[in-house]
C-alpha cells in the first residue's frame, strides 16, 4: 500500500468520514512503521493527525518538585499510533484501532507540527 500523498489530508478526511457515518467527534491518526537513529527495530508514528495536538506540550508548567519544565513535550499522535500497533499486529491486517480513555489535546495542527525545523535537525 503506498503511503497517502498529504496524510495530514487523510487523516481529516476520515475523521469527517466517521462523524458523517457515527455521529462521533473522534480525533484519527494515520500512522506507518519508522526506523529510529540510534536505537534498533521500528515503531509506529504518526504520518498524518487530524481533530487533535499531536504534541502535548508542558514547557512553562511545574512538576510535582515545583521545577519549571523547560522543554518537556510528549509527542502524543506518536505514542498512540505506537499503542495501536501493539493490537492491530503486524501481520493481521488489521486496519484500525479504537483507543478509549484518552483525553487528546485540542487542537488540529497535523503530524507536521512533529517534524523537526531543518535548523534543529541533527541529520540535515
Amino acid at each position: 500500500t503506498l503511503l497517502p500523498v498529504d496524510s495530514d489530508a487523510s487523516a481529516a478526511h476520515l475523521r469527517a468520514r466517521l462523524r458523517e457515518l457515527s455521529g462521533a467527534d473522534l480525533a484519527v491518526i494515520v500512522s506507518d512503521t519508522f526506523g529510529r537513529p540510534w536505537r534498533e527495530a521500528l515503531a509506529n508514528v504518526a504520518i498524518g493527525v487530524a481533530g487533535m495536538d499531536p504534541i502535548l506540550d508542558y514547557t512553562g508548567r511545574r512538576d510535582a518538585n515545583d521545577y519549571e519544565l523547560k522543554v518537556t513535550a510528549i509527542a502524543v499522535a506518536d505514542e498512540l499510533a505506537g499503542a495501536a500497533e501493539l493490537v492491530m499486529g503486524k501481520l493481521e491486517r488489521v486496519p484500525a484501532a479504537l483507543i478509549r480513555g484518552y483525553r487528546v489535546p485540542p487542537g488540529d495542527a497535523g503530524a507536521r507540527k512533529l517534524v523537526r525545523p531543518g535548523e534543529r535537525d541533527l541529520f540535515r
